[in-house]
């Protein structure tokens, strides 16, 4: 006689917005990758974007533009992961209390997406706090004086989609000559005038030079214009898939990531590094987000540089050296796959479930 399969263990994924930021792609590669034997995973979002058309046609359900309490009752979760910045939000986090006085089983997760601290009661809501990477969980440590043990804390790397990626460019990038790029959204705080600064050193040194820039902010089109940069200068709209980024980084030799707010994760390097692009960064000064930093090992993956001089000395070398710039991309590639394939986060993500589950006493 066989055994029934167990029943799924529903999980609901809460995000503010369904844009095209990371946060949002997170999310839903997180909830689309969960092992479908196990888990029934949907997501809520009080506001609309096209991640939610995304999500649907992975075959989850999607609860838009509704507030959360109402998104808890329809859906009736054992378990709501919320994405958030890590500071507090009573708000946000109050329809979640409500709905487990009712059921108290109830784990809740948060991906605290920026390493915040939340000392508030609001918080104690949280289960178990997952930090984006290491340096993000170290810095917390050491700020806070909290030790990050399991199961109140712990770390999960975002999840890239490295076997999509690797379908869409099995060869790894084709770019046609000295090709440099960058992408963010259209904000100036995703940008650092190192991104600027190296335009013109490189417009002369490089015959053919081109710099392929998506999120341009108008600080950026006017030192454009201003130094006569426009011919080997090329602005491009955002891009919404995976195809679409992939055909972007598949143009390039060399990414150029340059932001002075730091990155406490880097979704823009996995994936330019599971495309099999070198990289090329800069370190942020005191307490800023470095996880740049972990991603890009220095002559391994990418190269790393503080001046405007050194930053585009390090894309010259990259420019006259395919072989080591294939060499960097294709190793890259390996640490993508082998620390941010989504299927595997997410199934490290599912263990974390059981486990908090198990420890209040739910039969999974």
């Amino acid at each position: 006689m066989t055994a029934n399969p167990p029943e799924r263990l529903r999980v609901l994924h809460a995000v503010k917005g369904l844009g095209l930021g990371g946060t949002e792609k997170v999310a839903q590669l997180l909830a689309c990758h969960l092992p479908r034997e196990r888990f029934e995973a949907a997501v809520h979002s009080p506001a609309d974007g096209p991640r939610a058309a995304q999500i649907r046609a992975c075959g989850l359900a999607t609860y838009v533009g509704m507030d959360l309490g109402r998104a808890l009752a329809a859906f009736r979760p054992q378990v709501v992961h919320v994405h958030r910045a890590g500071w507090p939000e009573p708000e946000f986090l109050r329809p979640i209390r409500d709905y487990r006085r009712a059921n108290p089983a109830l784990v809740c997760v948060e991906t605290n997406v920026f390493g915040r601290h939340d000392p508030s009661a609001s918080a104690r809501i949280i289960d178990a706090h997952l930090f984006v990477s290491h340096f993000c969980a170290e810095r917390f440590a050491r700020l806070h004086g909290i030790a990050i043990e399991w199961p109140a804390y712990g770390v999960l790397y975002n999840p890239v989609d490295t076997d999509r990626f690797a379908e869409l460019l099995p060869g790894g990038p084709a770019a046609r000559g000295p090709v440099l790029g960058r992408v963010s959204r259209a904000d100036p705080g995703k940008w650092s005038r190192l991104a600027l600064e190296i335009l013109p050193a490189l417009a002369r040194a490089v015959p053919g030079f081109r710099y392929r820039v998506v999120g341009g902010v108008p600080e950026a089109e006017a030192y454009v214009r201003e130094h006569g940069l426009d011919g080997c200068v090329e602005f491009l709209p955002p891009l919404e898939s995976d195809a679409e980024l992939a055909a972007f980084y598949g143009s390039l030799a060399v990414l150029a990531h340059a932001n002075d707010t730091g990155e406490s994760f880097g979704l823009v390097i996995a994936e330019a590094m599971a495309c099999g692009l070198p990289v090329v960064t800069h370190p942020c000064p005191g307490e800023r987000d470095n996880a740049q930093l972990e991603l890009v090992e220095p002559g391994v993956t990418g190269l790393v540089a503080s001046t405007a001089g050194d930053y585009a000395a390090a894309v010259l070398r990259l420019f006259g050296d395919p072989e080591e710039a294939r060499r960097m991309g294709l190793a890259g590639r390996d640490k993508a796959r082998r620390l941010f394939r989504a299927q595997d986060v997410a199934a490290r993500l599912g263990g974390m479930y059981l486990d908090l589950l198990a420890r209040k006493g739910v039969r999974t």
